[in-house]
């Protein structure tokens, strides 16, 4: 049997590469997945320490070596799923970091299998908040 807990985001090859050239040119990233207006079902990318997480922020993991964090009901809404971070051509939001670059960060997401979400929650809930 698995125990190895699950990943509850992770990012495609090229979703990597993008953050990594943005990394060079911003410093150290963040990514915050809202569920609000404003491309609520992209993930935005900020320079860290660029965005308050609040206290139902939930922390997911990190991409390309960046925090992750999702509004907490969106996190209600996805909790049975792994978000798979990629980057498609077009604008993004004026307000996320890839959007002057002509490609926009994507949300995909795959459903956990019940082993994963067996072990996740025998975790426990992830951490909310900063």
């Amino acid at each position: 049997m698995r125990t190895e807990l699950p990943k509850r985001v992770i990012a495609t090859k090229e979703a990597e590469e993008w953050i990594k050239k943005l990394e060079k040119i911003h410093g150290p990233l963040f990514f915050h997945q809202s569920g609000g207006c404003c491309d609520g079902s992209s993930p935005m990318c900020y320079p860290l320490g660029e965005f308050k997480v609040g206290a139902q922020d939930v922390f997911l993991g990190e991409v390309a070596g960046a925090p992750f964090y999702i509004s907490g009901p969106q996190f209600d809404y996805w909790s049975h799923t792994r978000l798979i971070i990629d980057v498609v051509p077009g604008r993004g939001s004026g307000f996320s970091l890839e959007a002057p670059e002509g490609i926009r960060f994507l949300t995909r997401s795959e459903v956990f299998t019940n082993e994963e979400l067996a072990l996740l929650k025998a975790a426990g809930d992830p951490k909310r908040g900063a």
